[in-house]
């Protein structure tokens, strides 16, 4: 049963706006036990049992550079703690970011997630952080070593460097423990899909000086859509996680990480559009043959070191060193040019076995401290980081446009990657040099400013390049529990060179994209701090826009820069307890983001790929007695483009989740049972995706999970 069709805007938003306000007028009117009856019944019923509201964390590392207070931060944050992924059985990174209506998801082709954030899409290079570092993500990232994921929204390049107009997925890793804690779980759903996990902690030695966390994980998928010869798609994951912390003195901690990922899975580069935008062919038909395939190995293998100075002063220096190996052994389908029945004119595809060689070197040292000029405080921070970037390529491809009928599997291909003589490499150094400081007036009033000079140099005459990136922020407080901020910021991102076989412009050196922003926001904290309201206005423009469109009647593209892109919106979001028993998360966002070009250009005027108007999301938990406890969440996405020329569009669309989580006591060790319902109605969607590589949604399907706690 489809909803689609008698749902608008008005009264999704009513929906959404409708239930902040009603569920804080409720909370008004319900007298709130203390925390420690409420905390109580969340570890009863707690899949994760940790002891606090963790529905509203409270702080953000990445958006300061420190663990700041939110309301003391002049920026739009959003921090999703694990607690709430773990209720909603979430098995990958854009299963998290759902939860913030700011991020819409993108192509999901070659077994990675992209994203947007405030409708800009996030580079895999410079988009994404764990603890701080840049990361290289090409690939699904692993969550199950995650403590929470912030969304920093906004340039944030004055302390990360080269990052995207829109902001920063920052994604912070579950830290040692001192007590023993040991957690086995396992989920499984509808497919046959499987996962199991174990996550344990606690101390090496009786002084508990010496601290660890490690995670195991090992998954095995059954993906719901089929390749021409029947099969689904499948995906095999393993993941080891170690993080070790050493007390060397009392003012001197090291701590030491370490994970690896083992991902393979069966290529599917998503679905194919027709002129008026319907889908072609069945929503499970897979164009890619069964033998395509992605195999990545990443390792990452760090360092952190902080040493209290005294009382007042720190210093904090890190370094990550990121090894990516991916082969893919691809069938690249395309349509035949001026076709757009596949299923009667068969299509395309393009073989290749190719081999890429990704690695990431990244360092900082930062000093933070605070400093009294009579009564003004500052909170000062200096800093410096750098990345060190490689890649490699060796490619074997085999024989262009080859004809194949639907129904009629195209036999595994004689391809070697290893028969590529010539390696094809690329790499460059970053640097960067920040000072920031915010300055604590009185009670009422607070300035951040800070300043960031960055250097990218690569091989070659003309290709370095050079920005510096400021920051102002005010902060007016009219209360203990309420923030008032304004901000000006901008951002620096480095476009590298065309890598695109399909591209015209394929080897072309693009320069630096520019981006600034202007924000006012709020943020108040109700109920003794459990229920955290925001909002926020914001305005972004970036000149020098790289844009790649896709020829008409032809397979080709072309990547071109010139112009601006502005988005403007506001972003409303609520997080926390509402109630005794009454738990929720959700935001909602509007968003009016078009291309600026001379009124010659095509461009000019459009909308952005994926940028829906309006979008919404929530998620609660009820706790009908001290074991059991019932979740609701609905995921609202505006109609959106799926081509830049913007003839073709994706509907909006309302996914509704629920879920039960039951807990009890067997043999003095707590054991959680879940189940959860994604998409209830079964509801048809398009997620993201352009014409060529759509991601179609899912129908309804069960989930079931275990948990134990020893």
């Amino acid at each position: 049963m489809s909803f689609q069709a008698s749902f608008k805007f008005s009264r999704i938003g009513l929906a959404v706006v409708t239930a902040l306000a009603s569920s804080t007028a409720f909370a008004e009117g319900v007298a709130v036990e203390s925390n420690a009856v409420a905390d109580t019944n969340i570890e009863r019923i707690s899949v994760t049992g940790r002891n606090f509201n963790d529905y509203n964390v409270g702080s953000s590392s990445g958006a300061m550079r420190g663990d700041i207070d939110i309301l003391d931060t002049p920026q739009s944050v959003t921090v999703i703690p694990d607690f709430v992924t773990d209720e909603q059985l979430a098995t990958n990174l854009g299963e998290v970011l759902v939860n913030d209506s700011s991020v819409t998801s993108g192509s999901e082709k070659w077994n990675r997630q992209v994203f947007s954030v405030r409708g800009f899409e996030l580079a895999s290079g410079s988009g994404f952080l764990i603890n701080g570092h840049q990361q290289w993500s090409h690939y699904v990232q692993p969550i199950e070593t995650l403590q929470q994921v912030e969304v920093l929204k906004g340039p944030s390049s004055m302390l990360y460097g080269q990052s995207g107009p829109g902001g920063l997925i920052n994604m912070v890793s579950k830290k040692p423990t001192y007590e023993t804690m040991f957690d086995f779980g396992f989920d499984t759903d509808e497919n046959g899909s499987t996962r199991f996990q174990v996550d344990a902690g606690g101390s090496l030695n009786e002084a508990q000086t010496i601290r660890y966390r490690t995670v195991l994980v090992k998954q095995d998928t059954q993906y719901w859509r089929e390749y021409q010869d029947g099969t689904n798609q499948e995906r095999d994951r393993w993941l080891g996680y170690l993080n070790l912390e050493f007390d060397l003195t009392d003012d001197l901690l090291l701590s030491v990480k370490y994970d690896h990922t083992q991902d393979k899975t069966g290529i599917d580069r998503g679905g194919w559009l027709d002129s008026s935008g319907d889908l072609i062919g069945d929503s499970d038909t897979i164009w890619d043959q069964s033998w395509a395939f992605t195999d990545n190995t990443i390792t990452n293998m760090g360092a952190d070191l902080t040493y209290h100075l005294s009382d007042e002063w720190k210093i904090k220096a890190g370094f990550n060193d990121q090894q990516f190996d991916r082969q893919r052994l691809d069938s690249s389908p395309t349509l035949i040019s001026g076709s757009e029945d596949p299923l009667t004119d068969g299509y395309y595809i393009s073989p290749f076995d190719r081999y890429d060689d990704w690695q990431h070197k990244t360092g900082y040292i930062d000093f933070t401290g605070n400093v009294y000029t009579g009564e003004i405080e500052h909170q000062l921070l200096i800093g410096a980081n750098m990345l060190d970037y490689y890649y490699g390529q060796l490619k074997d491809s085999g024989e262009r446009n080859q004809l194949v009928m639907p129904g009629q599997p195209v036999l595994q291909p004689t391809l070697d990657y290893n028969n590529d003589t010539t390696l094809s490499e690329s790499e460059y150094k970053h640097y960067g040099f920040y000072v920031q400081d915010l300055v604590t007036i009185n009670d009422e009033w607070q300035v951040l400013a800070g300043v960031r000079y960055d250097e990218q140099k690569k091989d070659g005459a003309g290709n370095n390049s050079y920005a510096v990136s400021p920051k102002f922020g005010a902060i007016y407080s009219p209360a203990e529990n309420s923030s008032i901020y304004v901000n000006y910021s901008k951002s620096f991102t480095p476009q590298g060179i065309v890598s695109d076989d399909n591209d015209i412009n394929d080897g072309l050196n693009l320069d630096p994209e520019y981006g600034e922003q202007y924000e006012i926001g709020t943020k108040w904290e109700l109920f003794d701090g459990s229920l955290l309201l925001t909002g926020a206005v914001f305005d972004i423009t970036v000149s020098n826009v790289t844009v790649q469109e896709e020829i008409e009647g032809s397979s080709e593209t072309i990547t071109t820069q010139s112009g601006e892109q502005r988005h403007k919106g506001f972003e409303m979001g609520a997080q926390g307890q509402v109630s005794e028993k009454w738990f929720m998360t959700g935001s909602m966002m509007y968003l009016n983001a078009e291309y600026v070009r001379p009124e010659s250009d095509s461009l000019n005027g459009m909308t952005p790929v994926d940028a829906p108007e309006w979008s919404a999301n929530m998620w609660t938990r009820y706790e009908m007695t001290d074991n059991l406890a019932i979740n609701f969440g609905a995921v609202y996405v505006g109609e959106r483009f799926a081509n830049t020329a913007n003839t073709i569009a994706k509907d909006g669309y309302v996914r509704f989740d629920m879920g039960a989580a039951y807990t009890m006591d067997v043999m003095g060790s707590d054991v959680s049972v879940r189940v959860n319902v994604q998409n209830l109605f079964d509801e048809d969607y398009l997620a993201g995706g352009s014409t060529t590589d759509v991601t179609v949604g899912e129908g309804r399907n069960f989930s079931l999970a275990l948990e134990a706690k020893f």
